[in-house]
């Protein structure tokens, strides 16, 4: 199964996903899908500009999860007005994003990035 089909299969399935990138820690996108309902604005031109502007912010919770003791970042979701974002890392050098409408199902999209981690992690 290849990275395009399996990011397609999240996107679809979930119920309410607008688009998914999987990007390399260094902010180039490995794979990308974006649906035609996307919002207007930057991200339907580069879906990888979330996850490039959130790298910092992700950076920083993982410093935040080592001061305390609380282990790896397994995953981080931003609620914000117009979408929803979920960050899952696939390993320490790559992570999905996640991009989904407000009253998009954010269980299932959960869901879906673990059931499918190991099919991403087997084409990395």
């Amino acid at each position: 199964m290849s990275f395009r089909s399996i990011l397609r299969s999240i996107v679809e399935e979930c119920g309410g996903g607008l688009g998914a990138v999987l990007m390399g820690a260094d902010g180039i996108p490995i794979e990308e899908y974006v649906t035609d309902r996307i919002p207007e604005g930057p991200l339907q031109e580069d879906i990888g500009s979330a996850g490039i502007e959130f790298s910092r912010i992700l950076d920083e919770i993982r410093k935040a999860a080592d001061a305390l003791g609380g282990g790896a970042l397994g995953e981080t979701v931003v609620s914000l007005a117009r979408m929803s974002l979920v960050f899952r890392p696939i390993d320490g050098e790559t992570f999905l994003a996640l991009v989904i409408a407000p009253d998009g199902n954010l269980g299932k999209a959960r869901y879906l990035i673990r059931r499918h981690l190991l099919a991403i992690r087997e084409e990395l």
